[in-house]
């Protein structure tokens, strides 16, 4: 009886040891051991927002998270829910969630637990009730060893472009993630009947433009006058058709800019004159992500990745997209 012939099967686990093998040859496996506990923690969370109309995990609670809003249920499961599945890793010693007033220190930073992990655990979850796609941001460092071990908010607030790794994933027809390590752009599909992240595609880039620009505009009278005068020149003639694509939830919205190209904008508002959107758990590693797929990622008069946060909950205009087009849309006066 000949072989049967199979295709090969390569998890997202595969990869990150392929990885490593490659770019970090004396790695330990603590990364591989800490990235498990991620994409064990989405696979739980894809499992709740697939069944969440059938078992009652709908709807907002009585209460707002320390950004001011209001805080669904699935938010609720989805932040314990990674909690649980990084707290007995035993290499994480701090865990930062949007959804929490302060870190959650699991123990003191030390070679041995020497990765901080921030995430935003249920990125779009406004929109959970009108079943339109949502996500799970993540970005890890790890401890700066000039830093005393107790000096907690010094080893998280760090630059973006000291992240060792970040990603997201997307809860949607299919449950993708997108991560890096600094090593270019990697995507994976989970697949529900051998329950494990498939790879998808590897080193993705993101076109180097695109006629497509998402935004809110709702708001546009309360952005500043270089967003309004952009606003106005895609509509011309002379811009050549683009069109507007804005879902509303920032994993979907830059998922679709990762692929197709083009820009997405979150500007300041009048309202919000530093912005909306988390410089920790949202900014920074999409900015990552996307300089990885050779776009581009500002908050208008700087690099994101470059910005030192000040503090937990900082929020930051964000521009970004194909390189091409966050240039243009810095060239319509200052944005910020």
């Amino acid at each position: 009886m000949g072989n049967v012939g199979m295709p090969a099967i390569r998890t997202v686990q595969q990869h990150i040891l392929e990885s490593q093998r490659k770019f970090s040859p004396k790695a330990t496996g603590e990364f591989s051991w800490l990235m498990s506990g991620v994409t064990l923690a989405t696979k739980i969370i894809a499992d709740h927002v697939r069944r969440a109309g059938l078992v009652d995990i709908l709807g907002a609670m009585d209460v707002k998270n320390v950004s001011g809003d209001i805080v669904q249920k699935l938010d609720v499961i989805a932040n314990e829910t990674i909690a649980a599945c990084l707290g007995y890793r035993g290499n994480v010693g701090i865990m930062v969630s949007e959804e929490d007033d302060e870190p959650r220190i699991l123990q003191e930073l030390s070679e041995s637990a020497k990765y901080i992990v921030l995430f935003d655990p249920l990125d779009g979850s406004s929109n959970i009730d009108v079943n339109v796609s949502i996500g799970t941001i993540f970005s890890i460092l790890q401890r700066r060893e000039e830093v005393e071990a107790d000096k907690v908010l010094d080893h998280i607030l760090q630059p973006g472009y000291q992240q060792v790794a970040a990603g997201y994933v997307i809860y949607s027809s299919s449950t993708v993630m997108a991560y890096t390590t600094g090593h270019g752009v990697h995507m994976f599909t989970l697949d529900p009947s051998i329950g494990a992240y498939r790879v998808c595609r590897e080193n993705v880039r993101m076109p180097a433009s695109g006629k497509t620009y998402s935004v809110n505009e709702a708001y546009r009278d309360q952005f500043p006058d270089g967003i309004r005068n952009y606003l106005e020149w895609v509509k011309t003639d002379e811009a050549g058709g683009y069109v507007l694509r804005y879902i509303g939830s920032l994993v979907a919205d830059f998922h679709r800019t990762l692929i197709k190209g083009g820009v997405f904008l979150y500007p300041p508002t009048q309202k919000a004159p530093k912005g909306k959107l988390r410089l920790l758990y949202e900014a920074n590693p999409l900015a990552f992500i996307a300089e990885q797929a050779g776009g581009a990622a500002t908050d208008g008069v700087r690099r994101i990745l470059d910005k030192t946060p000040t503090a937990l909950h900082e929020r930051t205009p964000l521009f970004i997209g194909s390189k091409a087009e966050v240039d243009r849309v810095m060239s319509f006066d200052h944005p910020a």
